[in-house]
C-alpha cells in the first residue's frame, strides 16, 4: 500500500514539473528572454517608414493648407505629416520656417533620403518650395493646384534651376 501511495505522489510530482518546465523560456546570458520569445521587441520608426508612407500617398491631391491624406497636402503640409506620423518628428509648418529652422542644412552632393529639398517659387529669390528627397536625383513633393503628390527629377531643369538647399531633420542612419 505505501509502494501504490509512494507512486502516485512521484507520478504527480512528474506532472507538475513537466508542466512548470514548459512554460520556462530560456534566456541568454544576459539574463533576459531571447528575440522570438514570447516578448517581440517593438520596431523604431526610421526614415525609411516616411519615405514608404510618400511613396504610398502619390497621387492625393494638392489642397492650399492641407495636412491630411483625406484632406490634400500642400508642400509644406505634406512633409509636416509624413514626419510627424511615421517618425514622431514635429517640423515647422511652413516652407519658410523649414528653411529658417536650425535643422543641419545639407549640401547638394550630400544629400541622404529623408531630407527636405527647397526651391525657389517661380524664379523669385525667395525660397516657396519643399519636397521630400527619396535617393536617386529624385524627390516627392505635392507641387500646385490642380496637380497631386508626384515624384520629379533634380535634374529636371525647372527644378534645377530654382533649387536651392537641404535641411535634415532626422537622424542619420
Amino acid at each position: 500500500m505505501f509502494k501504490s501511495f509512494l507512486c502516485v505522489v512521484l507520478v504527480g510530482l512528474f506532472g507538475i514539473v513537466s508542466s512548470a518546465s514548459a512554460n520556462f523560456t530560456k534566456r541568454n546570458n544576459t539574463g533576459l528572454a531571447p528575440f522570438g520569445s514570447s516578448l517581440q521587441a517593438v520596431p523604431q520608426p526610421t526614415i525609411d517608414n516616411v519615405i514608404d508612407r510618400a511613396h504610398q500617398l502619390l497621387g492625393t491631391a494638392y489642397t492650399w493648407g492641407g495636412t491630411s491624406q483625406e484632406q490634400g497636402f500642400d508642400c509644406s503640409g505634406l512633409l509636416v505629416y509624413l514626419f510627424k506620423t511615421e517618425a514622431n518628428i514635429v517640423i515647422p509648418r511652413t516652407t519658410a520656417a523649414m528653411h529658417r529652422s536650425t535643422a543641419a542644412t545639407i549640401k547638394r552632393n550630400a544629400l541622404q533620403p529623408g531630407d527636405a529639398v527647397f526651391f525657389r517659387a517661380n524664379g523669385s529669390g525667395q525660397v516657396g518650395h519643399v519636397g521630400l528627397y527619396v535617393g536617386e536625383g529624385k524627390f516627392i513633393h505635392s507641387p500646385r493646384k490642380g496637380k497631386s503628390v508626384r515624384i520629379d527629377s533634380l535634374a529636371n531643369n525647372y527644378w534645377k534651376k530654382n533649387y536651392t538647399t537641404a535641411k535634415r531633420f532626422h537622424a542619420v542612419r
